[in-house]
């Protein structure tokens, strides 16, 4: 069984639905399940009508009809038969949207969302499938929430590998050309749940190692992993061979090709992970697996944006010992803080962070209860894997230091 997950650049139009069947008509059809995201910017264009739900009623219904238009225009583009059942499937998930949320009681918002956003992926998997069988390829359309099973984390839910893995072994045909949603599961009251932002190769990676599938590839925009984003550095390298374990470090320091869960199940069953552009789908790109740690040996550069940096010191001036760290970190399990560095002296304590859920004006009251805080918000982290003397001139160019920390390995600037 073969695991593609095709991320939403590589369907964001007409176009790049017809060139992943192209895709999947060169490599083969049988024995393959297809994890697809939401097209293009859906997924952002759906947190929109979360935020006018809460915030803006009256721009509400405009913020709907652009996603249908947008996809209502996909299907006049590979449809020609306007009366091709398609168009009220996606009409019937439309429906269903304006129902929930005529409906719906709740004041909280990660709830919302992950009944909203959600759409974004049945939307496009249910157009893929009809578009397939119109081209006259069977393909098998699965709804990941009958399937994969997660606790009521909203936003960044937690799976229960027990139930999918049952679910997933047993309900899945290995032998058909299948579809399913990236991103997405539901709880035990079957409401939507989300895996988190970039959840769809996490999703890919569930299937494959609920399947013991010989691979799964990642088609994405680029060539492969490269040892920097093309967005921020100029000629960055093709990573030709990755370790799992140099990649589970790349995905910890925020490496955007791949989610930081996406590799522990494969790696467990030893499974390979190819990431290969589906612009040019015969070139090799890159691969994951065990063996040698990185190929070529490049310094590989990650940036973090929008962080918040703060210094944390005692009132009166006394050492910061276990109990002030333990109580630190309590502090921003408890307002749902992503830690990306920390960095302790004796008298001080200094942690960046990402403020996801828009809490920070509530942790840093809590903080300053206990500590002299001092916080520089929207810092940018630098994080360079495999660094040398010149890695960072280029950074301190153009950026103010604030921050450094280095191993033997890895070094981490915070800028602004």
């Amino acid at each position: 069984m073969r695991i593609y997950k095709f991320g939403g650049a590589s369907v964001k139009d007409s176009k790049g639905i017809e060139n992943l069947f192209s895709i999947l008509n060169n490599k083969g059809f049988d024995n393959t399940l297809l994890v697809v995201s939401a097209m293009g910017k859906t997924t952002n264009a759906f947190e929109l009508v979360v935020k006018n739900y809460f915030e803006n009623k009256s721009e509400l219904q405009y913020s709907i009809n652009e996603i249908f238009k947008f996809h209502n225009q996909i299907l006049i583009d590979l449809f020609s038969n306007q009366n091709h059942k398609i168009y009220k499937d996606v009409q019937f998930i439309f429906e269903s949207l304006k129902g929930f949320l005529s409906r719906n009681k709740s004041p909280n918002y990660s709830f919302v969302y992950d009944q909203v956003v959600p759409n974004g992926e049945l939307l496009s998997t249910k157009i893929i499938s009809a578009y397939l069988n119109f081209k006259g390829v069977t393909s098998n359309w699965i709804d990941s929430r009958d399937l994969v099973k997660t606790d009521s984390n909203y936003r960044d839910a937690d799976l229960d590998w027990e139930i999918t893995q049952n679910n997933i072994s047993e309900k899945v045909n290995k032998k058909l050309l299948n579809i399913t949603q990236g991103f997405i599961g539901s709880n035990k009251n079957n409401f939507n749940t989300t895996l988190g932002r970039e959840g769809s190769d996490y999703s890919a990676a569930i299937y494959a190692y609920c399947l013991n599938a010989e691979s799964l590839t990642i088609w994405k925009d680029v060539p492969g992993v490269l040892n920097a984003d093309p967005r921020v550095f100029k000629n960055p390298i093709l990573l030709q061979y990755i370790s799992y374990t140099e990649a589970i470090e790349l995905a910890f320091y925020g490496a955007s090709v791949i989610h930081p869960k996406t590799l522990q199940p494969l790696q467990k069953k030893e499974i390979p992970l190819y990431v290969r552009s589906f612009l040019n789908p015969d070139e090799k790109g890159t691969a994951i697996s065990r063996g040698v740690k990185i190929k070529p040996e490049v310094p590989c550069f990650i940036v973090k944006r929008n962080l918040n940096l703060l210094k944390l010191s005692s009132l009166d001036f006394s050492f910061i010992v276990e109990e002030n760290i333990s109580e630190i970190f309590q502090v921003l399990h408890e307002n749902k803080m992503k830690v990306d560095l920390i960095q302790n002296s004796a008298i001080s304590f200094s942690v960046c962070i990402y403020d996801k859920f828009n809490r920070l004006k509530e942790l840093l009251s809590i903080l300053k209860a206990t500590f002299k805080v001092e916080c520089v918000e929207n810092v940018n982290l630098f994080t360079i894997r495999h660094f040398n003397e010149t890695s960072s001139a280029e950074i301190l160019k153009n950026n103010e230091l604030i921050l450094e920390q280095r191993t033997d390995e890895v070094l981490q600037l915070v800028v602004r």
